[in-house]
């Protein structure tokens, strides 16, 4: 699990991952690369035909700060910063900001430290630049990259004086900052564009920078260039706004961000992770819902959705995409039909988070769910399976069951389906001791009832179950996945472990195994070339050999070939039989046995043991074994390989029939999910 990304933390979440029904996933970081870069601002100009919105276009796809600003007619601007709202828009990037911009001269790159959309403004100021004289942009070219990765934004922090901030909250969807330059104080905001905008009574004109009132007209198209942005070209938004405030103000309030003045609106692109519309396919095939979970605008998560492939399977996505306002807004019985559709909830918060697991562990859904801070830890303690982030915060990871290295959607896809071969290598590793044990069972219990000798010595039988079951039985647990994991649908989660249909399979494997160990031992005695051929009768009868008169010594009973050929062909049907079980349902002309290395290793080393107890003298002793012939040999491989038949034939009708449903169920309650998974 650990090469896939996902460290477990707790042992009995592997086995629940095989029953999770429903994946509630956060969209940033993991769904998407989380490497965000603003592509798109738009902004306002005053003109004689009155206010109309204009788009600026910004290259660059990293946190390096190099990149080239165009305009809407796609004209090259040899300096953005002479354009008012875009010196604006780099001073709230820069000043209404908490991350920082660093070069790495060992990995050659640019790294962020804090908010990846934070950062993504930070990058943005770079690329606007500075005022001034005509050959800023050469020169800031010429620094080092050490001092380029901040340079315009250290400008802007000596240029300000910070007074007072509000931080983001969830509620405001926004973050506050007052400055003071030059006996002025000034406030500047960035937060949820809805948000922003609504309190905005007034908007920076960019071509004369000029403050004119936002009209009603200008409200409605800068709410469509959000739908544009957010939309059709999936970009995250956020809004740029500033009040002018007095000098003598040292901090700020809530009851301040008011009547503000728009400055601009910024669109990010943070693009999906290439393998997770992969990993979504595969979600939707074994039958698991997955519900996008975010804080981002509804329009831009639908957008990603269908990026991703998360709305593939549907023609109308109407009722399957929620904000968290609109989900409380609905009546009860309207919750619960909108959870059993739902596919995207947006706007959420952490406390929705809970409500969303709350809400679906009462349908009976198996949830696992994602989160990174510290306002997650509830709704990760309460979910079935708890996802925290590798980059996520310490609370968060000691709440969670398992945590995601990468960050990425596609392990805990690959984690489910490691869960689940883990399950099923757990019922092959039970398959293979009990067939194995009811086998002796049966060979002693045959050979009672016919009345004939002892086929196995007890010590006999101490060394196949503690050495030539042992090592096979182990080496199964290294079975790689089937093919058909991710094709199924979870398994219920009071499912047992060994069902009505896998039992009577199991009673067929053994009997074979019992009938072919009693069929070597009275092959031997009567037909073997090297044997007394005798008639059966007189095998059934050797306990009376001693008060009757008969043609051969009575002492052919205590000879060690007989029980030697039953031990042999008890090793080599049991070796056949691990054979069997790299797979439960699938054949072995699919999952070869070279699929899984360590179990063919662990039969030969087992068949060497055997050997060497057969052929070294002092082994053969202590065991009461004998060497073999060539033609015991191809005898014992006769009896035992038809084993392999039996199963195929039983393998062939579960593929086709998924077996015959019996009632029995042997339970495994230590391994149930928490709450026996909400009383199922």
């Amino acid at each position: 699990m650990a090469r896939l990304n996902a460290i477990v933390r707790s042992l009995p979440s592997v086995e629940t991952l095989g029953c999770t029904t429903v994946i509630c996933s956060d969209k940033t970081g993991t769904l998407t690369t989380n490497m965000m870069s603003v592509s798109k601002i738009c902004v306002v100009n005053s003109l004689q035909l009155g206010p109309t919105t204009s788009e600026f276009h910004v290259t660059g796809t990293t946190y390096a700060p190099e990149g080239i600003i165009f305009d809407s007619a796609g004209s090259q601007l040899d300096f953005p910063a002479q354009s008012p709202c875009l010196l604006h828009v780099a001073m709230c990037s820069a000043l209404c900001n908490e991350s920082t911009l660093q070069y790495n001269p060992d990995k050659s790159n640019y790294e962020k430290i804090g908010e990846s959309t934070e950062v993504a403004l930070r990058v943005l100021a770079e690329k606007v630049g500075l005022p001034g004289f005509d050959s800023m942009p050469s020169a800031l070219n010429k620094l080092t990259k050490h001092d380029r990765a901040s340079y315009c934004n250290h400008y802007w922090e000596n240029q300000f004086k910070k007074v007072s901030s509000l931080d983001f909250s969830r509620d405001r969807k926004m973050m506050s900052v007052l400055c003071s330059r030059m006996q002025q104080g000034i406030i500047f905001i960035k937060g949820a564009p809805e948000s922003i905008i609504s309190r905005c009574s007034n908007v920076l004109c960019n071509d004369d920078g000029s403050t004119a009132s936002l009209a009603p007209h200008v409200r409605a198209e800068l709410e469509a260039r959000l739908q544009s942005f957010a939309g059709k070209e999936t970009l995250r938004c956020l809004a740029l706004a500033m009040k002018w405030m007095p000098i003598e103000q040292q901090s700020i309030s809530y009851d301040d961000e008011k009547d503000l003045t728009f400055i601009g609106l910024v669109g990010m692109l943070d693009p999906p992770r290439d393998e997770v519309r992969n990993a979504m396919l595969s979600c939707m095939s074994a039958g698991i819902r997955v519900i996008v979970v975010t804080g981002d605008n509804k329009a831009t998560a639908e957008s990603l959705c269908r990026q991703i492939g998360a709305f593939d399977h549907l023609e109308d996505f109407a009722g399957r995409s929620y904000t968290a306002s609109e989900f409380e807004e609905l009546p009860a019985l309207q919750q619960t039909l909108a959870l059993q559709r739902m596919v995207l909830f947006t706007r959420v918060e952490p406390s929705h988070k809970k409500m969303l697991v709350e809400a679906l562990q009462r349908q009976n859904e198996v949830v696992a769910m994602t989160g990174d801070g510290v306002n997650d830890a509830p709704a990760l303690k309460k979910a079935d399976i708890g996802i925290a982030m590798g980059s996520g915060t310490a609370v968060a990871k000691s709440a969670s069951d398992m945590v995601l290295a990468d960050d990425n959607f596609a392990s805990i896809v690959a984690a489910v389906a490691e869960g689940r071969a883990i399950y099923n290598n757990t019922k092959q590793f039970i398959r293979y001791m009990i067939s194995s044990n009811i086998g002796e069972v049966v060979c002693i219990f045959v050979a009672a009832m016919l009345g004939i000798p002892e086929t196995l010595v007890p010590v006999q039988l101490l060394w196949v179950n503690l050495v030539t079951d042992g090592l096979p039985a182990t080496a199964i647990g290294f079975n790689k996945q089937d093919s058909d994991v991710m094709k199924v649908k979870p398994r219920k989660v009071n499912e047992a472990v060994v069902n009505g249909w896998l039992f009577f399979r199991y009673l067929v494997i053994g009997a074979y195994v019992g009938l072919a160990t009693v069929a070597g031992f009275v092959w031997w005695f009567v037909y073997s070339e090297n044997g007394p051929k005798l008639p059966y009768h007189e095998l059934i009868n050797f306990d009376t050999c001693s008060t009757r008169e008969t043609t051969y010594p009575c002492t052919i009973f205590e000879d060690r070939h007989p029980s030697t050929v039953s031990m042999t062909v008890l090793v080599v049907v049991e070796m056949f039989n691990a054979l069997n079980n790299l797979s439960e349902n699938q054949s072995l002309l699919v999952i070869t046995p070279w699929s899984n290395l360590w179990l063919v290793g662990s039969i030969i080393l087992t068949m060497v043991l055997h050997i060497l107890i057969l052929y070294v003298q002092p082994l053969s002793v202590l065991f009461s074994v004998t060497p073999l012939s060539w033609a015991d040999w191809t005898v014992i491989l006769y009896l035992s390989f038809p084993v392999i038949i039996i199963d195929e034939i039983l393998k062939f009708f579960s593929r086709n029939s998924r077996g015959v449903r019996f009632s029995l169920r042997l339970r495994r309650p230590d391994l149930l999910p928490k709450k026996e998974l909400h009383n199922k």
